[in-house]
């Protein structure tokens, strides 16, 4: 062992002795990266890297990040965008990687896992049995006896848990449920004040955290971290973000906000156990007056301020404020535990209504906003032909394309859903200065992915994530796998382009000769859930083979069952184009129907695409040809998924071979040996089929 830092062995004896602990092969591509990744840390300069699978990119960051860790005595943080990622770095990497450096590290590597405040237990809003914030006339009585039952369950794990995660509930609990026993970090009271502080299991877990050498998190809490106030993660100055293509995606989510009848009558139902009823009445009568507003009007983007939307927003504000004056000083009661919970508690929606009142009305400026009548693409032909013609329509000339210049922001009304009511939200334009400044600003960053450098480019993701020429670096390391002699790209040019009126009929002929072919073994991937839904139904009753569709069952059993038998096929949408990993057999051939667009009623990027156009960008490549190649590289890449995995990637939109701007798209995806030719592909299904 060595007897200092300065003994520390280098990054590449430490890979090595990695991969032979853990059986593996080291690969060209791993040593790259790990080398890159270290060079970074050293420089301070920020890296991304596309690591394509099977090249051991987990590896390959963590063993330079945790020597740097032994050697600084900081974490290093890594982010990830999903459970399962997390699951196998915490269950499976971290603790087979540790046993394997234990001897050439100063001290055994440790490792913690961190999640948001909400995701834990708190252990005094238990004990103090606060109300319950649900409102039950929203909920029939089967579900709210539902609920109790999970309630129960919930308060019979709390005696038994040594950690407070809500993941340890087996089977899992509701939201409503939850809710019950848990907090946002805003409404926590603090562990000085806490009665439970000291025994809390947030501040245990972030305790943990902080004695770690690598602590996993999700995106999300990264971005929470970064732009809050108060501290959330452990200190740090390196930071590794894997699946990086999500973050943009993530941040976004963090920072919207949200207005809603129920949002409004949280704050007021709050406020009213703590204030005199009739001011908090006037915010529940503010609400009620959303709730009318938002049920008559159309969803969708909002380019203008009605003059109705403008009053009744200022009314929840000022209603909002009322309350928030009412309640007094923010300290009071600091010694009354349970009333400073309350308290907290209301504070924090009562914020939430004011703030995002407030944002909602700055959105719009000192002007009015253009009437934004037909600035969207056409779902029929080429959206980028949509997009050319927008540029000329509806806008108001040099003025309106000056205040889209300046809107920082975009509110858009999403229509309501069963109990769900009509729900007003506001975005940002972009995140990418909310990262650069957050984010970036004061820590070293390595960014990763299978799927990064997009049309042969790290420009249009380094765009989004505010980084400037000369302070990042950009690599690809490859894949370890022979992709043109693996795998097929087959483009249906002769079928017709896709339209707006569900899924053409040869499109499901097409579907059908491609699964007879490969003997079934397909993933069907859909930009929408109504097709993937019209293609199971058509097909069910054409094929001899077992057909799965997303939404018959949970996903993971769908996707157990699909794997487990080589005939059986799965259709799904947007969740399957980039949680599937299903090597061997049972996945020979993946499906695209259509180049996946955003679609045209997207209030947020089509706000975004308008708002790059109007700075003198290419708002259709910059947004929606971008979405697009993320998503198509993600769909082609459940292919291979092992060194011995061959197979077909089949897209049926035409425009991929034909547009103008399928060469970016092409150029996105791994380099599998392409076809236009039906007859071709499917004899080479019928071959992989026979010989497997």
């Amino acid at each position: 062992m060595p007897k200092d830092c300065a003994d520390l062995p280098p990054v590449e004896e430490l890979l090595t002795a990695a991969v032979t602990a853990l059986g593996g092969v080291e690969r060209p591509g791993q040593v790259k990266m790990a080398q890159a990744v270290r060079d970074a840390i050293e420089s301070e300069e920020h890296l991304a890297v596309q690591a394509g699978t099977g090249t051991g990119k987990s590896l390959a960051y963590l063993v330079p990040a945790i020597r740097h860790a032994a050697e600084s005595g900081d974490a290093v943080v890594v982010s990830t965008a999903t459970i399962a990622l997390q699951r196998q770095l915490v269950d499976r990497d971290l603790p087979r990687l540790a046993d394997a450096l234990e001897g050439l590290l100063p001290h055994r590597p440790e490792f913690a896992i961190l999640k948001g405040r909400r995701n834990y237990l708190c252990r005094h809003k238990m004990a103090a049995g606060m109300p319950d914030d649900e409102d039950d006339q929203l909920f029939d009585p089967r579900e709210v006896s539902a609920t109790g039952r999970m309630v129960q369950r919930i308060q019979e794990w709390a005696n038994d848990t040594e950690t407070g995660d809500r993941d340890e509930i087996v089977p899992g609990v509701s939201d409503q449920a939850w809710r019950q026993f848990s907090v946002t970090a805003r409404e926590c009271l603090g562990a000085q004040r806490c009665p439970s502080g000291a025994e809390c299991f947030a501040e245990l877990a972030r305790e943990r955290a902080g004695a770690a050498d690598v602590v996993v998190t999700n995106h999300a809490l990264l971005a929470i971290d970064a732009m809050e106030d108060f501290a959330v993660l452990p200190e740090h100055d390196v930071v590794v973000v894997d699946e990086a293509h999500e973050l943009v995606d993530r941040v976004t989510s963090v920072v919207t906000g949200e207005l809603s009848e129920s949002t409004v009558n949280l704050a007021a139902r709050r406020a009213g156990r703590l204030i005199e009823q009739g001011v908090a009445d006037r915010l529940q009568e503010a609400g009620e007056d959303l709730r009318a507003l938002l049920a008559v009007a159309p969803p969708g983007r909002v380019d203008t301020l009605p003059q109705s939307l403008g009053m009744t927003l200022a009314l929840v504000r000022d209603a909002a404020f009322a309350c928030i004056t009412a309640l007094g000083p923010r300290n009071k009661d600091k010694d009354d535990p349970e009333n400073a919970g309350l308290r907290k508690a209301a504070f924090t929606a009562l914020d939430e209504v004011h703030d995002t009142a407030q944002r909602m009305l700055d959105a719009f400026g000192p002007a009015a906003g253009r009437d934004g009548a037909g600035d969207d693409a056409e779902d029929t032909g080429d959206p980028e032909d949509a997009r050319d013609s927008a540029a000329s329509r509806g806008g108001g000339g040099a003025d309106a394309r000056s205040e889209e210049v300046h809107r920082a922001e975009v509110v858009w009304l999403e229509e309501g859903r069963g109990r769900v009511p009509p729900t007003l939200r506001v975005a940002p334009l972009s995140v990418g200065g909310m990262l650069r400044d957050k984010l970036f600003g004061d820590r070293t960053v390595v960014l990763t992915s299978a799927t990064l450098a997009l049309g042969g480019s790290f420009d249009s993701l380094s765009r989004q994530w505010g980084l400037r020429s000369g302070e990042w670096t950009g690599l690809d390391v490859g894949s370890p796998f022979d992709h043109p002699r693996r795998g097929i790209l087959y483009v249906a040019t002769h079928l017709p382009q896709p339209g707006r009126d569900g899924l053409p009929e040869a499109y499901v002929d097409e579907i059908a000769e491609l699964i007879e072919a490969a003997g079934g073994r397909t993933l069907g991937l859909f930009s929408s859930m109504r097709a993937a839904k019209a293609a199971t139904e058509a097909l069910r009753e054409r094929l001899d083979v077992p057909l799965l569709c997303q939404g018959d069952d949970s996903t993971s059993q769908l996707v157990k069952q699909f794997a487990g038998d080589p005939a059986t096929c799965l259709f799904g949408t947007l969740s399957l184009w980039q949680g599937v990993d299903v090597p061997g057999p049972s996945l020979t051939l993946v499906i695209i129907d259509r180049i996946p667009f955003p679609r045209p009623d997207d209030p947020l990027a089509s706000a975004r695409q308008r708002h790059v156009a109007a700075t003198g960008g290419n708002g259709f490549m910059a947004v929606a040809a971008t979405h697009a190649a993320l998503l198509l590289a993600q769909g082609a890449g459940r292919l291979l998924r092992s060194m011995d995995d061959r197979g077909v990637v089949a897209v049926l939109d035409p425009r991929l071979a034909t547009a103008r701007y399928s060469g970016f798209l092409l150029n996105s995806l791994p380099p599998f040996w392409r076809t236009t030719d039906p007859a071709k592909v499917r004899d080479a299904l019928r071959r992989l089929t026979a010989g497997s």
